[in-house]
């Protein structure tokens, strides 16, 4: 689950992690009262679940009352394109209003799941405010790293070990040091799976502080945190994935026309790529799970359906947990009551293969069968037209 930067830098409040002074506005006259209380030099920022707003337009540097009010007032109600909104863009419907910073350095800092280590790792950099991924291809030596055990604190040492890599000392030295640790605490006493912050600024006074906030909270521990629960602003997801996440399906919607329903995520990304070498684009990502019943693959259907690019329907299942018996029932009962008219392709193997396969010969409907996943993308492909 994905924050706003505002609630982010609230987070990081509440673990000692300095953020700039500021507070969020949805209407102008808030931004200007906000700015008025800040002394009018203040920094507007679009609240929206993509970077690159800077790019956008999306943040708008000002010096006094009357055109931070106008900022907010351009930016509240706008369609915000950035290179990660696609096209269509995002509305805003809030900005952050901050003081301005007298900034000497610009740095990056971020924490995530290093899945090959099975470890948190904190990564560093002196090219802050840099997408860093193109820090990562043009000068990988730029970016430090400390794994931590997952049992452990990040230890004092490897927070010194980073601050020295970027070349801080004295003052800057010992807030970086205390900031990265409590970043670390932040990150797993959320159960996060991302932190980044870009740019961690320090001021020309020395004061290291969080000048951007991105957080992302893993979906499967939310259980745990009931209060950051209520972050979830469903004005920045998909109708479509958002009724997904309703019956415990993983949907996340494409520009393709082919339709893709599998379980298991390794497997409906295996699929998402077979159907890019042969020469179609998947609609979507959509996994059912291992444990999905003939309910669960209605609702599939129905997201499927909703969607009106979506040409021709890839099934893809590896009968384990999810028998290709219950699949076989959940797809009939979903094309018959949807009166679903796209081609279906479906490929399945495993836990009752043979008995799925003549219930769908069985039903009378228009299925079209595979034997192999490559084979199975050939033939939707040719439908999706």
């Amino acid at each position: 689950m994905k924050i706003h930067e505002y609630q982010a830098k609230a987070i990081f409040a509440k673990f000692a992690v300095s953020v700039p002074q500021g507070d969020v506005a949805t209407t102008p006259a808030e931004a200007r009262a906000i700015a008025q209380r800040l002394g009018g030099k203040v920094v507007v920022k679009a609240q929206i679940h993509a970077g690159g707003r800077g790019k956008g337009g999306g943040i708008k540097v000002v010096n006094d009352v009357e055109t931070a009010e106008q900022a907010a007032n351009s930016l509240i109600g706008s369609m915000l394109v950035t290179p990660q909104t696609g096209p269509e863009g995002r509305l805003v419907s809030r900005v952050l209003v901050e003081e301005q910073l007298a900034i000497d350095r610009e740095l990056y800092l971020g924490l995530l799941i290093d899945r090959a280590l099975a470890r948190p790792v904190m990564m560093a950099s002196s090219a802050g405010g840099m997408d860093i991924e193109e820090v990562a291809a043009d000068t990988p030596e730029l970016i430090l790293r400390e794994s931590i055990e997952s049992d452990n604190e990040l230890a004092a040492f490897q927070a010194r070990r980073l601050a020295f890599g970027l070349g801080l000392n004295g003052r800057a030295m010992t807030q970086a040091v205390r900031v990265m640790r409590a970043v670390y605490r932040m990150f797993r006493e959320t159960d996060a799976s991302l932190v980044e912050i870009n740019p961690l600024v320090v001021t020309t006074s020395g004061d290291v502080l969080a000048l951007d906030a991105k957080v992302s909270l893993d979906d499967s521990s939310l259980f745990r945190h009931p209060e950051l629960v209520e972050l979830r602003d469903l004005a920045e997801e998909e109708d479509l994935e958002i009724e997904a996440s309703k019956h415990s399906l993983n949907y996340i919607r494409l520009d393709g026309s082919v339709g893709c329903m599998v379980n298991g995520a390794g497997l409906a990304m295996a699929t998402m790529d077979i159907i890019k070498l042969a020469g179609g684009n998947p609609a979507n990502f959509l996994d059912v799970g291992g444990g999905a019943n003939a309910d669960q693959i209605q609702n599939a259907f129905r997201i499927l359906m909703a969607d009106a690019n979506v040409k021709a329907v890839l099934i893809n299942i590896f009968g384990g947990i999810l028998r290709c018996d219950v699949l076989a029932e959940g797809v009939i009962e979903a094309v018959n009551e949807l009166d679903v008219k796209v081609p279906i392709v479906i490929r399945m193997e495993g836990t009752n293969v043979e008995a799925g396969k003549q219930m769908l010969r069985d039903s009378g409907l228009n299925f079209t069968t595979a034997d192999t996943m490559g084979e199975a993308a050939e033939r939707v492909v040719a439908l999706a037209v």
